[in-house]
């Protein structure tokens, strides 16, 4: 039987809801309290989602970073730096459905590329996401940002297209015969969000209107000029509200963030904000008090601007006093959009720090990404560890921490990594392996020191100009090799088949989490 997804916890209780195996209401109780009748005080959990933010952007990771980011090295000091997590893809879209599914995105209709600000959505209705975890297990549930997965749009006309819900990154809906001045049909609020304050896509991207829980904010429409600026102050004409300032979405996303934190803790019921931030993806716009602030050009002041929402966050649950009992998650969707030119520019600054390639990218550059955690109380502050975790990981490790069971048809590729939050020794590997996939859909697979990647060049935007780059696959060793210059493969055949195999299984079979299925 396969689980209905929206359904609330007590409405599973009643119906006796069978996932994987029979659970009953009794147990599921008990999964949720240390013995009958007991109330655990669970964390607030909050999920920053930076985008485009590279690993070496930051001091805590890249001490010579040309950018000043205290407040997630504050984060970081009073914390858990993760030195090998990854994201799901190395472009957007994918990765925010593996992080909201804990499903890898290619399993999905979107094969490469990501969405346009008008594709319909891809996460399916009935697919159980992290919002509907934590909403079953009694928390109040809000996402603040750049969704980018997808919405169902009022529709005023006939609309002739051949786009899917897999639109690629060249094959995007338009917005004729889309009227945004309607409610959405579809959003967040049907995937277990109670509250959602969004933009559809990236900044660069129209709509240009901003939705309150389906409803979009303004009524009127303008045309919005497409940007003709130089490298990164870029965005493409369309439709926007009257008094959509492009300039000041990322403040505008920052006050309303601190505002639901702020009517959260007025609540007896916990809560999770997941925050997707529009920077420092383009348009690279920093406010005027951090121009300059950097020594990498105008991205570098973004960067800056974005640590400060995350500083405004960590002040208001410090102002709240609720610190102590919320557990912050900071990390990037993929690597930075650093390309050769910037590298000319300012080549003091790695934004993607020793790491081969940027955004786009099959190579570590483009899905090896900052990671950052703190629950005071729970995570000693100040610890590092190099365990390999995926960004669809949260799924599971929330369901661990709010003491909840993962349907068996749900969270295919999600693994629990709470024991390294929680634990100051060593603790075993989270993955065994892990796959990574690139905007034009390239494959590869990890498996312990060893990155095999399915076909020749970076899958992305970089070009390869190794003398190796002729080869029809590569692999390479991340123990002696972390910046993917040797493509060892001819030295290594039998290991490069042994995880070719494993990477055509893992694809085929629909799930690497065991107790999963398709």
């Amino acid at each position: 039987m396969k689980l209905p997804c929206r359904l609330s916890l007590a409405k599973m209780m009643t119906a006796g809801v069978v996932i994987g195996t029979t659970i009953s209401a009794l147990s599921f109780r008990n999964a949720l309290t240390n013995e009958p009748g007991a109330k655990i005080n669970q964390p607030n959990i909050v999920v920053i989602l930076a985008d485009d933010m590279g690993y070496g952007d930051i001091r805590a990771y890249n001490p010579e970073s040309q950018i000043p980011t205290p407040n997630l090295d504050k984060l970081a000091v009073g914390g858990l730096r993760f030195t090998d997590a990854h994201s799901g893809s190395s472009v957007c879209t994918p990765t925010r459905y593996g992080l909201i599914t804990g499903r890898y995105s290619f399993r999905s209709s979107l094969k490469k590329g990501v969405l346009g600000g008008y594709s319909p959505p891809l996460i399916e209705n009935d697919r159980f996401t992290i919002a509907d975890l934590l909403n079953n297990a009694g928390y109040h549930t809000g996402i603040v940002g750049k969704w980018h997965l997808g919405l169902s749009f009022a529709i005023d006309s006939v609309i002739t297209s051949t786009n899917s819900p897999a639109d690629s990154t060249f094959d995007w809906p338009n917005g004729n015969g889309i009227n945004v001045e309607k409610p959405l049909l579809n959003s967040p609020n049907e995937l277990g969000f109670d509250y959602s304050y969004i933009i559809s896509a990236s900044l660069d991207m129209p709509p240009y209107v901003y939705f309150d829980d389906k409803k979009p904010t303004e009524q009127g429409i303008i045309k919005l000029e497409g940007s003709k600026y130089p490298r990164g102050v870029f965005w493409r004409e369309g439709k926007a509200s009257p008094n959509f300032n492009i300039h000041g979405t990322l403040d505008h996303f920052s006050k309303k963030a601190t505002e639901f934190i702020s009517k959260s803790a007025r609540s007896e019921k916990p809560f999770f904000l997941y925050l997707p931030l529009t920077g420092p993806h383009t348009p690279w716009l920093p406010s005027q008090r951090f121009k300059g602030k950097s020594k990498a050009g105008i991205y570098g002041d973004f960067v800056a601007h974005t640590d400060a929402v995350v500083g405004e966050v960590m002040h208001t649950l410090d102002s709240l006093g609720i610190t102590d009992n919320t557990l912050i998650i900071f990390t990037s969707d993929n690597g930075a959009d650093w390309k050769p030119g910037d590298k000319k520019l300012f080549p003091a600054h790695q934004a993607n720090y020793i790491f081969r390639g940027q955004k786009s990218d099959i190579w570590e550059g483009g899905h090896r990404v900052p990671f950052l955690a703190s629950w005071p109380g729970n995570i000693k502050p100040g610890r590092q560890t190099s365990n390999t975790i995926c960004l669809t990981d949260l799924l599971a490790t929330f369901a661990t921490i709010t003491h909840q069971k993962i349907p068996a048809s749900a969270a295919q590729d999600s693994f629990d990594f709470s024991t390294v939050l929680t634990n100051n020794a060593p603790v075993n590997p989270t993955r065994q392996s892990i796959i990574h996939h690139s905007i034009n859909g390239m494959f590869a697979l990890r498996k312990g020191k060893w990155k095999y990647i399915e076909g020749k060049g970076s899958g992305g935007w970089s070009e390869d100009n190794s003398p190796t780059a002729d080869l029809q696959a590569q692999l390479y060793d991340l123990e002696t090799d972390p910046t993917e210059s040797k493509n060892v493969i001819k030295s290594f055949p039998d290991i490069a088949r042994n995880l070719d195999s494993e990477l055509q299984k893992q694809k085929k079979s629909g799930y690497t989490r065991l107790g999963s299925n398709k």
